[in-house]
């Protein structure tokens, strides 16, 4: 007897490729293949959600300030504007560094929505990540948490999210008593939390005379941290120049010593003098600023000097993400 070809089961509809739902690795594949997910369609999203982008904050206003918040800065926020306006029953949306019980994001009982920073993602897409914990959180009930989950890898990210004509304005705390609006009556978790993460707090402050620049204070020494916005072959060969001619740190016993690559920019790194704070960083900064400008727009071959000067800072550079 022929064998009888195998039957697809009549009524099964196969669905396009953007309507395929992300479902458990093992599970047959909502596609209508037969197949489990993982072997079909979620081989694609899989590859898709851990390729590495390098810099996942491209094209969002203060994207420099984006990578400080997100590597740098202990406590900050800033009041995020999203395309088309907050939805019904959502008074604001506030971006923060981290929040209590390291919750990807939170709807207070408000409505309001705090989304944070520097949590763990599943995805080698930040935005992507972020934009995912946004939505889940505003469509929670009020005072409930937002938990991680893994992201579809089609989902939007943060530049489909938000508005790229408002303007990105960190505000850095000293604590993080902007987790709760009346931290003396907190949960015993979330005091706790709170005790903890203000103990670990390292003094940081956004310098007002130049961009994406934060001073802060440990015990032995200050530094300033400059998150730059500029090509980075570019940055380099500039900094080498600067620093060939003596005029690359910020003022007396300051020295830059080195930079590091965070989501795709450099961010270079002096040392200060414990004595010399904030506000003292303020003019040398604007100072530099002008320098660096100068010496971005040189397309002068580099002297042997310069050279040496660029291998040395290369040689002290590591990449943070």
């Amino acid at each position: 007897m022929a064998k009888k070809r195998p039957q697809t089961k009549a009524g099964k509809q196969q669905l396009k490729d953007g309507e395929i739902p992300v479902v458990g690795a093992r599970e047959p594949c909502p596609c209508g293949s037969g197949r489990r997910y993982k072997a079909c369609h979620g081989r694609a999203a899989a590859q898709a959600v851990t390729e590495l982008v390098h810099r996942p904050f491209e094209g969002l206003a203060g994207e420099s300030d984006w990578v400080a918040l997100r590597e740098l800065v202990p406590a900050a926020t800033v009041e995020l504007t999203l395309k088309g306006g907050l939805p019904e029953g959502v008074p604001s949306v506030t971006l923060a560094t981290v929040l209590p019980m390291a919750w990807p994001a939170l709807r207070r009982d408000d409505g309001s929505v705090l989304l944070a920073l520097q949590n763990d993602t599943s995805s080698g897409d930040l935005s992507r990540d972020l934009a995912d914990t946004l939505q889940r959180a505003l469509e929670v009930e009020p005072g409930t948490p937002v938990t991680p989950r893994r992201v579809p890898a089609d989902g939007p990210r943060l530049q489909d999210l938000l508005d790229p004509d408002a303007a990105f304005e960190p505000v850095v705390h000293t604590g993080f008593e902007f987790w709760v609006p009346d931290a003396e009556n907190a949960t015993p978790e979330v005091a706790a939390s709170l005790e903890r993460a203000n103990a670990a707090a390292i003094p940081t402050v956004l310098l007002a005379g130049v961009d994406a620049a934060y001073w802060c204070e440990t015990p032995e020494k200050n530094h300033l941290r400059w998150v730059m916005p500029h090509p980075e072959e570019q940055l380099l060969d500039a900094l080498a120049r600067l620093h060939a001619a003596g005029t690359s740190s910020l003022g007396e016993d300051t020295r830059l010593v080195g930079s590091f690559r965070a989501h795709g920019l450099v961010v270079p790194v002096w040392d200060l003098p414990t004595s010399m704070g904030a506000e003292a960083c303020e003019k040398p900064a604007v100072a530099f600023a002008e320098r660096l400008a100068t010496a971005l727009a040189s397309d002068a071959p580099l002297t042997a000097e310069e050279r040496r000067a660029r291998g040395g800072l290369t040689n002290r550079q590591v990449t943070l993400s």
